[in-house]
């Protein structure tokens, strides 16, 4: 009886118009506060606290960024087909069909003069008549993790110019393929030269991948008593397109154990190889041929110590082969880590003509001003002339950083210096005798990104793209790249 009494003095104390003042004057307290309040926010041990503001809440909402023309390019160059790269039909000196009104709508390659692609070039037009292989290596940020660009740039030239198999995968990778499912028994772990030199590591030998795997850690030969077992499944699928399957031989590269390894290698349920791994030597190669229709491969090991693993190629004989090798978190400057004259025993065995760089975006949160700006693509500079020293023989591209957005207030805008860094990383490329893809002007420019949110082909972090946002990407730039293959050929007529 009590607390009904109770109950009813305050109803009939608190009057309707009683909760319109509270929630009157708690708007306008709140008002005034964002109207009071830093624009830049206060610093509070160490933690930056931020207030709307009035003019935040009363502003329009910008008009999003159109990418309409660019997705529509996109889509029709992606379905129009391939060209004849031999025709000298004047249609095809497009892309990938007559697209001409798409193509000029998209980022060409940038360059000096058409000549910096003359090896990769020359080396498409040798392939009908030389046998072995050609390789292009795809180094890139966590923009290609999971093999994304990279695999549509494999099918399409593997599709031209024939080639099968996905090439270079780690024996323990960092993110999921949808080419590959690889699966590991034992006590493996990484060690990679990518964002910084693993401290465990004593010497420079992290192979053509920037890094290796091992199925023990590092000891020392006096405690290197017992026998350890590791083993690693790799399963190929053809998610990333048929060509992945046309692949005829698998090739094993390690090097640096202390001991030899028993290795046993299974092509699906068949045992095909049952031998030791040599030990010492940082270049090394164990060599096997599969064809069984299986797709499903594995490895057992064991021994008193790891070999270092640099990874395993699943390719064919003849062709072309493109490998992704995704390096979460680097900026690209990695080349002064790592051994040079054992990327160069690398890159002559696999046969390397072209090496794509791709990176930029992860140094953005460290630029404070274009002074940074540059130094990082003065650094990038020269990490490019040790990789020339160590592919002579390659010609190379470098695809400069997406748009990154940035939350200010309620909007998500382009980072501060992300078109400083994308201006200076152009003149370095492009005085290094290399060509320069645009990829934040080919996605539409400053606060693009947002669109490509809106339309899912981004994710919600406004860096990475979805896997149908790289698909788009990587239909633009193989167009771009083979449009200029089509011009050098016409040049040389």
């Amino acid at each position: 009886m009590y607390l009904l009494a109770l109950y009813s003095y305050f109803y009939e104390m608190h009057k309707p118009w009683h909760s319109l003042a509270f929630v009157a004057s708690t708007f306008i307290s709140l008002g005034v506060l964002g109207y009071l309040f830093p624009k830049n926010g206060i610093t509070i041990f160490n933690q930056q606290l931020s207030f709307f503001n009035t003019e935040t809440i009363l502003k329009k909402e910008p008009a999003k960024k159109d990418i309409s023309k660019i997705l529509n390019a996109a889509n029709e160059l992606d379905t129009s087909g391939v060209v004849n790269p031999n025709s000298t039909k004047d249609s095809d000196s497009t892309l990938l069909g007559d697209s001409t009104k798409a193509i000029n709508l998209i980022t060409t390659l940038q360059f000096k003069n058409r000549n910096v692609l003359k090896n990769f070039f020359n080396s498409l037009n040798e392939l009908k008549s030389n046998p072995k292989a050609i390789r292009v290596l795809h180094y890139g940020d966590s923009q290609i993790e999971c093999d994304r660009i990279t695999d549509y740039l494999r099918l399409k030239l593997q599709g031209q110019f024939g080639g099968g198999g996905p090439g270079l995968v780690s024996l323990m990778p960092i993110s999921i393929s949808m080419t590959n499912k690889i699966t590991n028994t034992g006590a493996w772990d990484r060690f990679g030269a990518f964002v910084s030199k693993d401290k465990r590591v004593k010497h420079s030998n992290y192979g053509v991948m920037i890094g290796f795997n091992r199925f023990m850690p590092y000891k020392e030969l006096a405690d290197t008593n017992s026998v350890i077992s590791g083993n690693v499944s790799i399963v190929t699928t053809k998610n990333a397109g048929a060509n992945n399957l046309n692949y005829k031989k698998v090739k094993l590269f390690y090097g640096g154990s202390k001991y030899k390894t028993y290795c046993e290698f299974y092509d699906g349920p068949a045992l095909v190889g049952a031998d030791s791994l040599t030990e010492g030597g940082a270049f090394r190669i164990k060599e096997y041929n599969v064809g069984n229709g299986s797709y499903s491969h594995q490895f057992k090991f064991k021994g008193k110590d790891s070999p270092d693993f640099y990874g395993v190629s699943l390719e064919s004989d003849n062709g072309i082969l493109v490998d992704n090798i995704s390096l979460r978190g680097s900026s690209g400057t990695f080349f002064h880590i790592v051994s040079n004259g054992q990327l160069t025993q690398f890159y002559d065995h696999l046969n390397v003509k072209l090496i794509i760089l791709q990176f930029g975006g992860n140094v953005l949160p460290s630029i404070k001003n274009a002074t940074m700006a540059a130094n990082y693509a003065g650094f990038m500079r020269g990490q490019i002339a040790m990789a020339k020293k160590a592919a002579p023989n390659a010609s190379f591209i470098f695809i400069g950083p997406a748009d990154m957005s940035v939350k200010n207030g309620t909007e998500y805008e382009t980072h501060q210096y992300l078109e400083s860094v994308r201006d200076e990383l152009k003149k370095a490329v492009i005085a290094a005798d290399c060509a320069y893809f645009d990829m934040y002007d080919c996605m539409g420019g400053k606060n693009s990104m947002p669109s490509w949110v809106d339309q899912k082909l981004a994710a919600s972090d406004y860096i990475h793209f979805s896997p149908q946002g790289a698909r788009k990407i990587a239909t633009l730039f193989y167009s771009a790249l083979i449009n200029e293959y089509n011009l050098y050929n016409k040049q040389k007529k």
